[in-house]
């Protein structure tokens, strides 16, 4: 799963425009694709449409995608995402804070 963020400007025009995706689950155990859009440097708008699968909402992420970039935005970034459970599997260094054992 990535996070996804897209842009689309156009001086000429004054278009200045950002547009977020990303997958979560939701405090209920659904998958939802969050979009997020608006002007760069403003506060924008957020939606949030569940799924029941985690590839469906994968889907509908990449069909928006696919949507957005014929009408003229380019991909900004792509984030990785962590999950809460390899948080929690992974293996202890034996490092505390400040680096030391």
């Amino acid at each position: 799963m990535t996070g996804i963020t897209l842009i689309r400007c156009d001086p000429a025009r004054n278009l200045h425009r950002y547009y977020r995706l990303d997958v979560q689950l939701d405090l209920f155990g659904a998958w939802c694709l969050i979009r997020e859009w608006g002007r760069v440097g403003q506060g924008g708008q957020m939606r949030s449409t569940p799924y029941p699968t985690v590839d469906e909402a994968q889907e509908a992420l990449e069909r928006q995608r696919r949507r957005k970039e014929r009408r003229g935005y380019q991909l900004l970034s792509i984030r990785p995402v962590i999950r809460v459970q390899d948080l929690f599997n992974r293996k202890r260094t034996g490092f505390r804070e400040g680096g030391q054992r």
